[in-house]
């Protein structure tokens, strides 16, 4: 499975069911600042990290996506994936999330672009979609930071325990992306 450096102390690296207790550990620690956003982070256990470790590991060995964990100075700080892997049609989403106290200087943006790059290069792709809570600004800026195009809002596409969210979809294509890159 793939590996991402992005800057000299951070990288990305596919996760490990050692990796558990430390995933809920950040989780919890950013439970508040990821909840409004990310549906499961509400309720989010022990248990419920070590699954979704081993759902990734599996989703990655059945070529149907992988997830990742966002690595600074050995300490996993957030999580970045490929979702809805659509290989007939040549497409996929990718989400992510960050630990509050990370953000700001740049890192998801290296992540997302390193898997943009990798959904185009190696795995030869044609579209990746991002789709983003309407309110949430800081998922929104860096679609828009990368110049994906803005399709349209999904309403009430998210459902979390009382309420749904409306999604902003964000998408770019191959040719758009070599393009912007300048390759």
């Amino acid at each position: 499975m793939a590996e991402f450096e992005l800057t000299d102390s951070a990288h990305l690296r596919p996760l490990s069911e050692a990796d558990a207790d430390e995933l809920y550990e950040v989780v919890d620690a950013n439970r508040a600042y990821l909840a409004p956003w990310m549906p499961w982070a509400e309720a989010q256990t022990r248990t419920g990290a070590l699954e979704f470790i081993r759902l990734a590991r599996d989703q990655a060995a059945t070529d149907r996506g992988m997830q990742l964990a966002v690595v600074v100075e050995d300490r996993i700080v957030g999580v970045i994936g490929y979702h809805s892997l659509d290989r007939e049609n040549l497409r996929v989403s990718v989400g992510y999330w960050l630990a509050e106290h990370v953000q700001g200087g740049g890192l998801m943006t290296r992540a997302v672009s390193a898997l943009i790059d990798h959904a185009f290069g190696p795995w030869g792709l044609h579209r990746v979609e991002i789709r983003s809570a309407v309110g949430n600004d800081r998922s929104r800026a860096l679609c828009e930071r990368l110049g994906l195009v803005e399709e349209g809002v999904l309403r009430e596409a998210e459902a979390f325990t009382d309420r749904y969210h409306d999604l902003v979809v964000y998408s770019v294509l191959a040719h758009e992306w070599t393009l912007r890159r300048g390759a």
